[in-house]
């Protein structure tokens, strides 16, 4: 199968560091049927977190977030590369944006153990319409 690439949104919350304060927030996403894609937890100083969400649907995380209380940023977008495990899965894709001179500023990958894998890639607003060129979005 042939890697699916796409551009989707992401927003980030902060919350204090402490012990059950990510899991308040996903259980209350949860509660309202709300999908993430994916899910990134990454320390904001010695005590506040941010959670990095991304949600299937925008407009779902949206009134859900509201609802809750649960504070959000913007919306920012990222590259979501999802496919088959295989060796060199992802040199294709980083071979094209740096041949566009697209810096990737940070990823974040994992596989699920039975053949398959999900890549988020953080490019620069200013870099994602060419990124979106190069890789046929």
């Amino acid at each position: 199968m042939p890697a699916r690439i796409r551009i989707v949104d992401y927003l980030y919350t902060t919350v204090p560091d402490k012990p059950g304060e990510a899991c308040n927030v996903l259980f209350k996403l949860s509660a309202a049927a709300v999908n993430l894609l994916a899910f990134s937890i990454v320390p904001m100083g010695t005590d506040e977190t941010q959670l990095v969400l991304f949600p299937d649907n925008l407009n779902s995380l949206a009134r859900a977030s509201e609802d809750a209380g649960i504070l959000l940023s913007r919306p920012q977008h990222a590259i979501l590369v999802q496919g088959d495990d295989e060796l060199g899965a992802l040199v294709d894709v980083h071979r094209k944006l740096g041949e566009a001179n697209v810096n990737v500023f940070s990823s974040s990958g994992v596989t699920d153990g039975k053949g398959s894998f999900g890549y988020v890639m953080y490019i620069k607003s200013q870099d994602l319409d060419n990124a979106a060129r190069v890789l046929g979005l």
